[in-house]
């Protein structure tokens, strides 16, 4: 039996009107019912967010601070960090006058000559060490006070050396100054003959001292233990 144009059979037996719209729709293809959902489905929700933006400019406004120098008003919805900086620091720059410009370049002829007087300190120091050692009797006491004095004449005999090799040093640049001055060309010792320059000064002093001997003796005996532990054991042989 052949249903009539326009009408529908409802699920309770009657009789639905369709509209021309409706008729329009079931002539449709199912690409075209799939493009027509698709366009209403994004116009409902551009509708929605109109309606969002409207009830957020409805709100009312955010609190502005009232004072600059009062505290400032965080959010509580957003986690406050564990280390905040409440308050600007300006950082602290350390300045090492060891490499630093402003202070100019390290000369050591007068450095020697600004910081002379701590050679007369140190004497002074070196003089109470050995006054306090010939008093004390305590044992402890009297071995830190002979470190200390230990260290001192260490540290002078140190710093006896580096002024003479200093010295030394003077004396060949004004000795190639003079050559340049004649037109001849200067030359410039290697380290094995500055070496062999320091060890003749050494040996003219102790032989001035009369400690050469002695010198050479603990010098033997050092070169010999040196020979003995180079010499193959009898466990290898």
């Amino acid at each position: 039996m052949r249903r009539a144009a326009g009408r529908r059979v409802g699920s309770r037996g009657g009789e639905e009107v369709m509209g021309p719209a409706a008729e329009d729709e079931a002539e449709l293809s199912l690409e075209e019912r799939l493009r027509m959902q698709s366009a209403a489905a994004t116009r409902a929700c551009r509708q929605l967010g109109n309606g969002k933006k409207t009830a957020q400019s409805g709100k009312a406004p955010v609190k502005q601070q009232l004072n600059k120098k009062g505290p400032v008003e965080m959010s509580a919805k957003k986690p406050m960090p564990f280390l905040r900086q409440v308050v600007p620091v300006t950082k602290k720059v350390h300045r090492d006058p060891r490499f630093d410009d402003l202070s100019g370049e390290y000369n050591p002829e007068i450095f020697m000559k600004t910081y002379s007087f701590l050679d007369t300190i140190k004497k002074q120091e070196k003089e109470m060490v050995q006054k306090q050692l010939k008093k004390c009797r305590n044992v402890e006491q009297k071995e830190k006070l002979q470190q200390l004095l230990n260290r001192m004449t260490q540290q002078e005999q140190a710093q006896k050396k580096q002024q003479k090799r200093r010295e030394r040093e003077l004396t060949l640049k004004r000795q190639q100054r003079e050559l340049a001055k004649q037109g001849k060309k200067p030359f410039f010792l290697k380290k094995s003959e500055k070496r062999k320059l320091e060890l003749a000064e050494k040996y003219a002093e102790l032989k001035r001292s009369g400690k050469l001997e002695s010198f050479l003796n603990k010098k033997r005996k050092r070169n010999a233990v040196k020979d003995k532990r180079r010499l193959p054991s009898q466990k290898n042989l």
